[in-house]
């Protein structure tokens, strides 16, 4: 079991990508690529449930030892591709760092059903398929988690404000 730690975001997206991993970020880390100043400390996605995409998601998360976060030490844990196939939504720690892999999301479904409500996006030089800031806000209320509801109204301002520049033009 890993201690937590926080999450080197980069270095995350950065294997995931580079593994050629299909997911969609959702979550603070969302808010964040889409411009909130939000504080996060795990990255949450949603992942493509083939059978390709599940053996790379182990094949690139196994260097970095995942185990349920939560879990008592010992449990006994291994992170592949029948793990992938018999769960839907995980929640672990990684030697980078806390890391949601999520089959499905309240409000927005599989990855397939997200996909349409996503944009890519650059972080730092790696292109990452991310929620809109529609779709997160739907989102967030879709959870109804108090974490999640008390955001909203700062997301909403986020989209009232770029709703303006583009207005103006900018």
């Amino acid at each position: 079991m890993q201690p937590e730690r926080p999450t080197d975001f980069r270095a995350v997206y950065q294997l995931l990508t580079s593994a050629g991993i299909e997911f969609i970020v959702i979550g603070g880390c969302a808010a964040n690529l889409l411009g909130s100043p939000l504080f996060t400390v795990d990255m949450d996605v949603v992942y493509r449930r083939s059978d390709e995409n599940m053996q790379r998601i182990t094949d690139a998360l196994a260097p970095l030892s995942p185990y349920l976060r939560g879990a008592p030490p010992g449990l006994p844990f291994k992170l592949d591709l029948r793990t992938l196939r018999n769960g839907l939504n995980f929640t672990l720690t990684t030697t980078l760092g806390s890391l949601d892999l999520l089959g499905e999301v309240a409000g927005g479904g599989t990855y397939d059903e997200l996909s349409s409500s996503s944009e890519w996006t650059d972080f730092d030089g790696i292109k990452l398929r991310c929620v809109t800031l529609e779709k997160l806000i739907y989102l967030k209320r879709a959870s109804g988690r108090l974490k999640d509801l008390n955001v909203i109204a700062q997301l909403e301002a986020l989209r009232q404000e770029k709703r303006k520049l583009e207005v103006e033009g900018k």
